[in-house]
């Protein structure tokens, strides 16, 4: 068999070529060589080791065989005419032993239905001969690209599944029965929602409740944390940037409002959101027209848009720090979720339904819970029972398993902790709880601003905020 592997290739084909040879490989490709012709083997193992693969040569069927029984490969090139066992059989063998093998076939000039055959066995793509070894390696890249992008999708939908699941939410207060109430008129249509309430509250159910509850339910469900990047970043995830679009773009990326199109992204910490993105946002609630970074191409996206925040967006706007227009365009059906020092009858049923039917409530831990502010709301509340599960000594939660900020709020009379202060039965002040649990958390993380607002569960300026109203009433 002749291999016609060094001929020169036309200049546009050449072009073709070198632009995708430009594509950088996304991990080191292990790589299959599969050829009866020694003048086409060995050169192209020198080539392809050059180019950055880690390549292995077989000079028939039988060798390929015996060599992919000892080693992985992602991808293998083989000639379709060997001595023995051909290539299309061999094709169906290898693919039988790993079935996520990537093949590409070498055919002969003009063998059509030689190549159908191929991809009716499993082939991704076949390359007909004569051909130059940039092609070929122009073709392994584009598969191995492909293959690439097939696995982060994989992985986005795994991580849509896990995003898309739904809790329920718990209570039977007023406050709270008026937020189940909004939920369902809310949900079925498709304008922006803001949700508004402290942090820990369970901003972020209910606007999983409202999804699972609209017309695009079957729809991703996008999650995106204003307070956790800095801007440059959260433009990029917002809204994507093309290849060369800043330092370290190696490669076209599609932001969140593309991901989420056709179905609902939640934006978490609305209120953090920089100007200039506010004024991007905006664009997009408008008209649905969007651009990446670096492309002057537009795009256009169908997202509901449901925005979360702890702040007093009123008062940001009257600061000047948060656009008017934005904030009316965004607060077209509104959700405020009461704090759980305003649902204390709510307290029961939540440690129930995170401690299940397993666990016991000891003495004096009920009326804790009901006389608590509880500053960081359920979640402080979760994190408690949490940690008490872990250092409760059988299947009942005493209040020395309690976090020691929780045990010096309010100790009912004749109740008595090991290692206590003294006096810590009378009740401290209801305004100086908050205090005492910012700085309990900001002890336990020796005064690691960044970890105690995580553990807060605010963003970290807002507890720079929050420390510098509590060092001017010092």
């Amino acid at each position: 068999m002749h291999f016609s592997g060094l001929e020169l290739i036309k200049p546009k084909d050449l072009r073709d070529a070198r632009a995708m040879i430009a594509i950088p490989l996304t991990e080191p490709l292990d790589l299959l060589l599969v050829d009866d012709e020694p003048d086409f083997l060995e050169p192209a193992c020198r080539f392809f080791q050059r180019q950055g693969y880690r390549v292995v040569a077989a000079a028939n069927a039988e060798q390929a065989i015996s060599v992919q029984a000892k080693q992985h490969f992602h991808l293998a090139v083989i000639d379709q005419n060997m001595p023995g066992m051909n290539g299309l059989d061999l094709l169906v063998r290898l693919r039988q032993e790993d079935e996520e093998l990537k093949v590409i076939v070498l055919t002969g000039n003009g063998n059509v239905g030689s190549a159908v055959e191929a991809m009716k066995r499993g082939a991704v793509d076949y390359i007909a001969k004569p051909f130059g070894l940039d092609e070929l390696d122009a073709l392994i890249r584009k598969t191995a690209r492909n293959e690439s992008l097939e696995r982060e999708n994989r992985h986005l939908k795994k991580q849509l599944a896990q995003t898309n699941s739904l809790k329920p939410i718990v209570g039977q207060s007023p406050g709270i029965t008026e937020v189940k109430r909004l939920i369902d008129r809310i949900a079925p249509c498709d304008k922006p929602v803001l949700i508004l309430g402290e942090s820990g509250t369970g901003k972020e159910l209910v606007a999983r409740a409202i999804h699972a509850q609209s017309l695009v339910a079957d729809r991703p469900l996008v999650v995106i944390n204003c307070a956790a990047l800095p801007e440059a970043l959260l433009e990029s995830e917002l809204f994507g940037h093309e290849k060369g679009a800043f330092t370290g773009a190696s490669e076209a990326k599609p932001g969140l409002f593309e991901i989420a199109d056709g179905g609902t992204l939640f934006i978490d910490e609305f209120g953090e959101l920089a100007g200039g993105l506010q004024a991007k946002l905006l664009r997009v609630l408008e008209d649905g027209s969007m651009r990446r970074i670096g492309s002057v191409k537009e795009r256009r996206v169908k997202v509901r848009l449901i925005a979360a925040t702890n702040r007093d967006l009123v008062s940001e706007v009257a600061a000047g720090r948060f656009r008017e227009d934005l904030y009316y365009r965004v607060n077209v059906l509104s959700i405020t979720i009461p704090p759980l020092r305003e649902r204390i009858q709510d307290i029961p049923l939540l440690v129930k339904h995170v401690l299940g039917d397993a666990w016991k409530i000891g003495e004096g831990v009920a009326e804790l819970f009901q006389r608590c502010n509880w500053p960081g709301n359920i979640r402080q509340l979760v994190n408690a029972l949490e940690r008490a599960k872990i250092l409760a000594d059988g299947d009942t939660i005493d209040l020395q398993n309690l976090p020691p900020d929780l045990r010096q709020v309010s100790i009912p009379p004749g109740d008595s902790l090991q290692d206590s202060s003294p006096n810590i039965g009378d009740a401290v002040p209801m305004a100086s709880i908050s205090q005492l649990h910012i700085k309990e958390v900001l002890k336990r993380n020796q005064g690691n601003k960044a970890k105690a607002a995580r553990e807060l569960g605010i963003a970290r300026r807002s507890l720079y905020r929050i420390l510098d109203k509590m060092n001017a009433s010092d």
